[in-house]
């Protein structure tokens, strides 16, 4: 996680700098604050990389010597016939297209992806997925 977060710290200085560079040309506020809080993100993903990868230790992709077969091993579940992605996507949408339409959208679709990230998180505590 050393060079992943090295690369985000380098994009925290980058957009830092330019930043303060297109305030002094343009004196345009939306575009430099687009560009300090791009930095600011930089540096959020940046520190937790490097904080992380100093408390977790190096990988086999942060070696020089490591090998493929090292980084073998179970990642975590992902359920490959889960129908609530479809809802949980189409819910988000409707709650942005609703920031453009009008309130009513975003209440009707903020209730929809509430209950179909319930759908979602508990899909494997009920029914014949249930594990005993």
């Amino acid at each position: 996680m050393k060079i992943e977060g090295a690369i985000f710290a380098i994009g925290t200085v980058i957009f830092g700098v330019l930043a303060g560079i297109y305030w002094v040309v343009a004196q345009e506020p939306a575009g430099t604050a687009a560009l300090v809080l791009t930095a600011g993100l930089c540096f959020l993903v940046g520190f937790y990389l490097l904080f992380t990868g100093r408390r977790v230790g190096l990988r086999p992709e942060d070696r020089l010597d490591g090998e493929v077969y090292e980084g073998a091993g179970e990642y975590g579940f992902f359920s490959p016939h889960s129908v609530w992605p479809l809802p949980v996507g189409f819910f988000a949408a409707a709650v942005a297209l609703g920031l453009v339409v009008g309130w009513w959208l975003v209440t009707i679709a903020v209730v929809g992806l509430m209950m179909s990230l319930v759908g979602l998180v508990f899909e494997y505590y009920r029914g014949d997925a249930a594990q005993l």
